[in-house]
């Protein structure tokens, strides 16, 4: 077989989104309507994706203005911008080459973005140092994470290599792991305990892979992601004991630290917890860490930045990093920026901050409102359970169908819960998306959808699937 084609099968391999039977009946839909079709809605509301922007929340005020000054210099010259806007625009183009957005940079990223991410990651922790020669900036989270695999993944071992991912979990992520030739190693979440990692499944996990592949990694997400359960401090130690004891690389997934709404419940980062625990795991326990501008309060998706954060590395691994990474020339230079501006936001005193305090504080407060809204009216409906939603920007409830449902999506040769949100996108106008899309326990069903949008939408949302779920169960249980 050769090259090619063990690529093409290993793309073959990649399981078909469920996203794409809604995708074609969306647009179908979209243009029945303006085509004056009655529908009994006039809008599709999607809370599809977690993407803060198109769900309605709107972009932070300094961030664009900031961008905009970068983009066409000449604001700088007027006084409609704040004085700390034209500030921050003149300093960061003064470190582009040629002052400007267009041109390429250093392939870690701009020397003095990358040494403030670097003092970001030291204030986050605590004083935990942290080195700018060990972050590398990139297009997205998602693109860090992949350069790693292609790493940790020996496409011609055999055994192949085996990565322990979480159920449920990120979709892309669990594709770029078989497109790599890679083998995913599912370990479950226990969702009755609030969707928390438990040590005694991962041994599960990795005793399941003998004879399958050869684990080399674990993956994990906190704040996770669809499920929005955020780990403790035991629980992060119990994993970390676990990857040292293995012998496997820890990649995590920390994309959403900022997004935190549960009571007594707060975000902290496996490298501080890894430096606590001191030597010689903190020595020794390799792991990549993941953060991006897409996530949090900015939500800037489309500009496409991220970082990863490699700690206790071989210098030699590395050095060959390094020429993986510069194999994209740079990350977006607009991306690069948006991290600079997550990780140093206007502080009291400057004239930008009480806007964007007001405006970050909104934010935070609907989507607080939101989660506990959607466990509210969810959990009320019969044939729905949702666990409560600590972080992230997505609620992941549980769907119980009766047979009859179960009996119609066979005949419509769909997935239960594609089924489900099939029939409430036709009816109700709503998009979101199938727990299958994500993996899940055999024989339970999930719907995920994104809770960062305005209160006004969520309770719209809320109102059409309670309205739409008590005819389809009454349907389904005659």
């Amino acid at each position: 077989m050769s090259v090619l084609q063990e690529i093409s099968q290993n793309v073959k391999n990649i399981k078909p989104l469920e996203y794409e039977i809604l995708a074609r009946r969306l647009s179908l839909i979209k243009k029945e309507l303006r085509r004056g079709v009655k529908r009994p809605y006039k809008e599709v509301i999607n809370v599809a994706m977690g993407d803060m922007h198109m769900s309605g929340l709107k972009p932070l005020t300094f961030v664009r203005q900031v961008l905009a000054a970068c983009l066409y210099p000449q604001l700088m010259n007027s006084n409609k911008l704040p004085l700390d806007v034209r500030q921050r625009a003149q300093r960061l183009l003064g470190e582009c080459a040629g002052g400007s957005v267009g041109s390429y940079t250093q392939t870690p990223g701009i020397p003095e973005i990358v040494n403030g991410v670097s003092e970001f990651i030291t204030r986050r922790d605590g004083g935990v140092p942290s080195s700018p020669e060990n972050i590398y900036i990139s297009p997205g989270s998602q693109w860090s994470l992949m350069n790693i695999f292609k790493v940790l993944l020996n496409r011609e071992a055999s055994p192949r290599s085996g990565v322990l991912s979480p159920v449920p979990s990120h979709c892309t992520t669990t594709s770029s792991i078989i497109s790599l030739g890679g083998v995913t190693v599912p370990y479950y979440l226990s969702e009755e305990q609030g969707w928390q990692l438990q040590v005694e499944e991962l041994h599960r996990a990795l005793e399941s892979a003998k004879g399958v592949c050869n684990p080399v990694a674990l993956y994990v997400i906190n704040p996770g992601n669809p499920s929005g359960h955020v780990q403790s401090r035991k629980s992060m130690q119990d994993v970390i004991r676990f990857v040292s004891e293995k012998r496997l690389f820890l990649l995590a997934d920390e994309v959403y630290q900022d997004l935190i709404y549960g009571e007594q419940t707060e975000f902290v980062s496996y490298k501080k917890v890894l430096a606590e625990m001191g030597p010689p795991l903190s020595d020794t326990v390799e792991l990549a860490s993941f953060h991006s501008a897409s996530k949090g309060f900015m939500g800037e998706c489309g500009l496409r930045g991220g970082y990863v954060e490699l700690v206790n590395l071989d210098p030699a691994v590395m050095k060959y990093i390094s020429t993986l990474f510069s194999t994209d020339s740079c990350a977006p230079v607009l991306g690069q920026m948006a991290l600079d501006l997550m990780i140093n936001p206007p502080q009291p005193g400057d004239p930008s901050f009480p806007l964007y305090n007001k405006e970050v504080e909104y934010i935070r407060t609907t989507v607080v409102h939101n989660v506990k809204r959607v466990a509210e009216v969810l959990n009320s409906l019969p044939g729905f359970c949702c666990q409560p939603v600590e972080g992230g920007s997505f609620a992941f409830p549980r769907l119980f169908l009766p047979p009859k449902a179960i009996q119609k999506a066979e005949e419509a040769e769909l997935q239960p819960d594609t089924f489900y949100c099939l029939r409430l996108l036709e009816e109700a106008g709503v998009l979101l998306l199938p727990g299958c899309e994500y993996e899940q326990k055999k024989g339970t069903h999930h719907i995920r959808f994104c809770i960062t949008s305005p209160q006004e939408t969520m309770e719209e949302v809320l109102t059409r699937i309670s309205s739409f779920h008590t005819q389809f169960m009454q349907e389904v249980s005659e």
